[in-house]
């Protein structure tokens, strides 16, 4: 991790939890990497933080007692699309999830969390994501600015809710995305019928080089492993 705390010499980070020893521990963890760690307890006070300082990073919990971390996150959203966030929490409620996606959090990782995987989110949400290709298969490329998969030297042009179905299923990786996910995020204020989610999977099989789309019978899909 030497090669990842040259990079971040100059980051600053604002981290936001309520529970002061997950913090300070944090913050232990993390003060070896980052030029400045900023804290807060609570969204009202890391908001103001925030529009003060232009953290280069944002890791918050969800459930605080002053203004939660969905609140915080909507409220830099209005302001910056493009800094990158990590959420921390205990809870992984498929709506928390929804929401979360929707205002384009980076990475998201459940308590209790090891320091592997906090520098590992930390890698992707800031070197990693902003890169529009994402790896949903061997040798299998999403681009998500051109809705197309590359396949060697094969390109094929995806739909809309295709493209979307794909990032959902990448951002949800190692988790199964649930039919009321793919639901709320891809048919949007439209009614799914399980015939029509599977004439819609099965379609996009069709377009694709290797089939990457696992399905668990009675929870949903999810890539798989390659």
């Amino acid at each position: 991790m030497i090669e990842l705390a040259l990079k971040l010499k100059d980051y600053k980070l604002l981290l936001v939890e309520d529970d002061e020893e997950i913090r300070k521990r944090l913050k232990n963890t993390l003060s070896f990497y980052f030029k400045e760690i900023y804290e807060a307890n609570n969204g009202f006070d890391a908001y103001d933080i925030y529009l003060e300082q232009k953290p280069d990073l944002v890791i918050t919990d969800i459930e605080m007692h002053d203004c939660n971390g969905i609140d915080l996150v909507k409220n830099i959203r209005k302001l910056n699309l493009s800094t990158p966030i990590i959420i921390i929490s205990a809870y992984s409620k498929e709506e928390y999830l929804l929401k979360l996606i929707n205002l384009k959090i980076d990475y998201y990782i459940l308590k209790p969390t090891t320091r592997e995987d906090l520098l590992s989110a930390i890698n992707i949400a800031l070197f990693q994501n902003n890169i529009s290709s994402l790896q949903v298969g061997k040798d299998l490329f999403l681009d998500v600015q051109r809705s197309c998969i590359f396949y060697k030297n094969e390109e094929i042009i995806l739909r809309k809710k295709e493209k979307n179905f794909l990032e959902l299923l990448y951002q949800n990786n190692n988790r199964i995305t649930s039919y009321a996910l793919i639901e709320d995020y891809i048919w949007v204020d439209k009614i799914m019928t399980q015939d029509a989610l599977k004439t819609f999977i099965k379609e996009l099989r069709k377009k694709l080089p290797v089939n990457i789309i696992e399905n668990i019978i009675q929870e949903g899909y999810k890539l798989a492993e390659y």
